[in-house]
Parts: C-alpha cells; sequence; structure tokens
C-alpha cells in the first residue's frame, strides 16, 4: 500500500535513455541498481532528459518565493505592488501569470529575474538565496541563467539578427566561430536561418520576436521570462511564438515563465497562477494545453 506522501511523488521521469511511469522512489531504485550503468546515464543525461531534480527522494523547486512583499514610495503614499506572494515552481515547468492592469504581475516577474529585490520575504533560486547577493553576482544569474522575453522585442536597431543574438555572448565571454555557431543555431531553432543577416527593420514584429527568443536561449538559460511576448502581434504570429515556448519547454526542457493577461496564451502553459491586488487568488493546473 503506497502512503499518502509516496502518492505525491508519482509521475514520469527521465535521466537519459531511462524512463519510469510511477512512484519517484521506485525511479531512484532502479537507477542505483546497477551503479556502473545509473552512472553513465546520469553523466550522459541532457537537459531535455531531466526535468526534474533527483537529490535522495525529493523533487527540487528551481525556484522558490515565500512571503514576497514589494512596496513603493509615491510622493507620500506607500504603494503596495506585492502582498506576500508564495510559490515554488519546479524544473521543466510551463507556468504563466495572470491578472488585470495593476495586480502586480510585472513586479512580481521582474523579482523573478533578479531586476528587483523584495521588500521583504525570501527568493531561493538554484539554492541560492537572492536577497544576500550582490549587484554584481545578480548581473552574472541574469547573463547565464535566465533568458528574457519582451512585448516590445528591445533588439539592437543598427545590428543584424545574428549580432542582436550574439550579444548575451559577448557578455559571457564567448569569443569567435562559437559565439557565432551559438547565435546561429539559435535563430535556426526558431526558423530563421535565412533572416541571419537581416536588421530589425527588414523584418515583420513575429520574426522580430523570434530573434528575441533566440536571443533569450542563445546562452542556454534554466528560466526564460516572458512579459506579454505576444502583446505586440497579431494572432497568426501569437501562435507561432507560443508553440516556440512550447517546444522550447518541451523538447530542450527550458522552464517557461510568462506573465499575459490573454486566458488564450495562458492556456498554452500546464498551469496559471491568478494574481490580483498583489496577491494570488488562485492556482488552475491545465490537463489540456490549448492554443489561440
Amino acid at each position: 500500500m503506497r502512503t499518502a506522501a509516496s502518492n505525491l511523488l508519482m509521475g514520469t521521469f527521465r535521466v537519459g535513455s531511462l524512463k519510469h511511469r510511477g512512484n519517484l522512489v521506485e525511479f531512484y531504485m532502479k537507477l542505483t541498481k546497477n551503479s556502473e550503468q545509473s552512472g553513465d546515464i546520469i553523466k550522459n543525461a541532457n537537459k531535455k532528459n531531466r526535468p526534474w531534480c533527483l537529490r535522495g527522494y525529493y523533487i527540487l523547486a528551481l525556484l522558490e518565493l515565500k512571503d514576497i512583499t514589494r512596496r513603493y514610495k509615491l510622493g507620500q503614499v506607500q504603494v503596495t505592488a506585492l502582498g506576500g506572494v508564495s510559490l515554488s515552481i519546479q524544473d521543466g515547468e510551463y507556468v504563466s501569470i495572470m491578472g488585470p492592469s495593476g495586480s502586480g504581475k510585472s513586479t512580481l516577474l521582474n523579482i523573478i529575474g533578479c531586476l528587483d529585490l523584495p521588500t521583504t520575504g525570501t527568493y531561493i533560486f538554484k539554492d541560492k538565496h537572492m536577497e544576500d547577493l550582490r549587484d554584481g553576482e545578480l548581473a552574472d544569474i541574469r547573463n547565464r541563467r535566465i533568458g528574457f522575453v519582451f512585448q516590445q522585442f528591445h533588439l539592437l536597431p543598427n545590428l543584424t539578427a545574428l549580432e542582436n543574438v550574439e550579444l548575451p555572448l559577448i557578455y559571457q565571454g564567448v569569443w569567435g566561430k562559437e559565439r557565432r555557431e551559438r547565435a546561429e543555431a539559435a535563430l535556426e531553432s526558431v526558423g530563421l536561418g535565412d533572416r541571419i543577416n537581416h536588421l530589425p527593420f527588414q523584418m515583420s514584429g513575429g520574426e522580430q520576436q523570434r530573434v528575441a527568443i533566440s536571443r533569450a536561449i542563445v546562452g542556454s538559460p534554466s528560466l526564460i521570462l516572458a512579459d506579454e511576448p505576444t502583446g505586440a502581434l497579431d494572432s497568426h504570429s501569437s501562435r507561432n511564438i507560443m508553440e516556440i515556448f512550447q517546444r522550447l519547454n518541451r523538447d530542450m526542457g527550458i522552464t517557461v515563465v510568462q506573465v499575459t493577461h490573454e486566458r488564450e496564451v495562458a492556456l498554452y502553459s500546464r498551469k496559471i497562477y491568478h494574481l490580483r491586488d498583489g496577491i494570488i487568488e488562485k492556482v488552475e493546473t491545465i490537463n489540456n494545453q490549448g492554443g489561440i
């Protein structure tokens, strides 16, 4: 008979070529039954095949927020943008944050992306407390661990698609042939292999957003944060962008967190956090990922 605790660990788990559907404890036992084989499997596993972190019998969160508040002062008035948000996002999840204007969506995304710090509360990302880090350490996490996609693309107008995508790699110290090859591969992965030498004004809005996604993934981040990624696009381009996010999540195991006010967009994810007046009102699980 399974205990209530073991029932919480039910699911489908993969490491390398080994797949197990059932209980995580049983999967762990299968992995360790042949230590030489399991060592090879773990060593050769890539992101696609390890959306879950194994450490003993626990599934670890990629990021965890506990009682996060964010308050601002506007003149003599104190504004509470977040009023005590707690959430946990696992490695390999695809989640949406929804809410009306002024609900705190962008503030929450800025904190998750290490662009802002909470007034109170704890934010743990990849086992590190973000509130304890210096500015340079936060900048390094943003550059190496997190990819950003914005509504307005934010491409440099005088650089080609390839040069825009290369920018994060320059900051990471990647040079020469490797930098170009990685940027080309990122553009090809979103269907822009024939647009690498185009300037932003020579591309449609949907193509520019795909360049922005390429820029976000070229550094092999653990997490993509997307702030209203389809807000400036028509429905056809929006569908293409959301299908790319689904593919990155499904095939590459990249965790995706997106902010949107459009339910059609949110339905591409597997979980929706509904935010209102700076607090999480409810959490909705999506069983059948939909589309625009």
